[in-house]
């Protein structure tokens, strides 16, 4: 959270992978941070068919790498937990921590793609697969807790002192893991890196609700919004979590236009440049996967038949909910290829003044925390974010317009969690 009660902005890193290269990426950051820009955000993208632009394939690697060329932008990295292990993430982001001096974040995912490069078998179920989060999350976090203030000092001459009795194993033994700790770098600058997780199922709620700091989701319309945030605050609330925890993240595929008009104009290209057939296969991805739509007519609504009851599916329930929601309401199956291009996120178009009034919407409802914005990198969408809707938005002290702190968690007006104790056995 940027500023007294204001909402954060992020710059999502989606650059072409055709052209790209890391040079591309740097010059990026640079201009998102000289636009006072509280973090950059990076996917985790895990098959062949999504392998990322050239230098982003690894999001810790990458982010590393853009954290020697900024200063105070924070450094948001998507890894997933069902692929690796809790000791290895806890050095890994413990050390993206100390390089950046304080600008690490770790965006929690369980994943929906992927499994065929990590072994044999299918995915395993939602329910397994945050069961295993959840117990990484305890790891983790005692590692990086498992230094006591004061276990590092100085002497006179400026050397090192290490207290041992202030460092201690953790000693767990649970479902997943067997980890003794305690973690072998020294303690973060933030003492633990800001914790995001991305996620809306059922189970997902009940994870963001306990763990996280920050929660990343699709809420295309302020209904959407206004459930989801309902549902995740008072489970936290229940769990004795501070009011207004989690922050809600979402992000924003905006149209520009200078006018009204040319917004509409363009929103209107879009969709005629939209080959249906493609996206066929696109919609029935945003159903779980294993819907055949390749037959239907385009304008007429999907029939209940084939709508997949969401608690069924292995992937990406939050979409899955969207969307037969979608199809439930009456939308054609051309209508739905439509909304899928957004991947159930929050679309809007129109100037800079009139996007901006969709975001206020959202913030004056309590339903908007942290927001993730795109198109530094060409010269006129830099202009429409930089000029125009970061602009209208300080204005409107919505958003600040400086960095507050020296690391990303000050930036966003997060406070130290309490130090974990024994992790939960599962």
């Amino acid at each position: 959270m940027t500023g007294a009660g204001g909402t954060s902005e992020t710059y999502d890193l989606a650059i072409d992978p055709t052209r790209s290269t890391l040079d591309t990426a740097v010059r990026v950051a640079k201009l998102a941070e000289a636009a006072r820009f509280d973090a950059l955000f990076t996917a985790d993208l895990l098959r062949f068919d999504a392998q990322g632009a050239i230098g982003s394939q690894e999001p810790l690697v990458f982010v590393s790498a853009l954290s020697q060329v900024t200063s105070r932008i924070g450094l948001i990295a998507t890894v997933s937990s069902t692929f690796h292990h809790p000791f290895n993430l806890a050095r890994l982001f413990g050390t993206l921590d100390h390089v950046s001096n304080g600008r690490a974040a770790w965006n929690l995912v369980t994943s929906s793609i992927g499994e065929e490069n990590f072994g044999a078998g299918e995915l395993p179920s939602p329910e397994e697969r945050y069961a295993r989060a959840a117990e990484t999350l305890e790891v983790v976090n005692a590692l990086w807790d498992s230094w006591e203030p004061g276990a590092l000092t100085a002497d006179a001459d400026g050397r090192a002192v290490l207290h041992r009795d202030r460092v201690h194993p953790i000693h767990h033994s649970g479902r997943f893991f067997t980890v003794t700790g305690p973690l072998n770098i020294p303690p973060l600058p933030q003492r633990r890196p800001v914790q995001i997780q991305a996620g809306q199922s059922e189970a997902g709620i009940a994870l963001g609700a306990r763990y996280a700091e920050i929660v990343f989701t699709s809420l295309p319309t302020l209904d959407h919004a206004l459930d989801f945030t309902r549902k995740i605050r008072d489970q936290a609330q229940s769990l004795g979590r501070a009011d207004g925890l989690p922050l809600i993240f979402s992000s924003f595929h905006a149209t520009y236009g200078a006018t009204e008009e040319e917004a509409k104009r363009l929103v209107r290209e879009k969709r005629e440049s939209i080959d249906f057939e493609r996206g066929r296969a696109q919609l029935a991805d945003m159903l779980g996967g294993g819907v055949e739509l390749s037959e239907l007519p385009l304008d007429a609504p999907l029939p209940e038949s084939l709508l997949p009851e969401v608690a069924s599916v292995n992937r990406r329930r939050g979409r899955v909910d969207i969307f037969t929601g979608y199809a439930r309401q009456g939308y054609t199956l051309r209508e739905l290829i439509i909304a899928a291009q957004d991947t159930g996120h929050w679309a809007a178009a129109g100037t800079p003044e009139q996007l901006a009034d969709a975001v206020e919407e959202r913030f004056r409802a309590g339903v908007l925390d942290v927001i993730s914005l795109g198109g530094l990198a060409d010269p006129r969408q830099h202009d429409f974010v930089v000029n125009g809707l970061l602009h209208e938005l300080r204005k409107r002290k919505i958003v600040a317009a400086d960095y507050t702190g020296t690391t990303l968690r000050e930036n966003l007006g997060l406070e130290l969690p309490a130090r974990a104790t024994a992790p939960v056995r599962v």
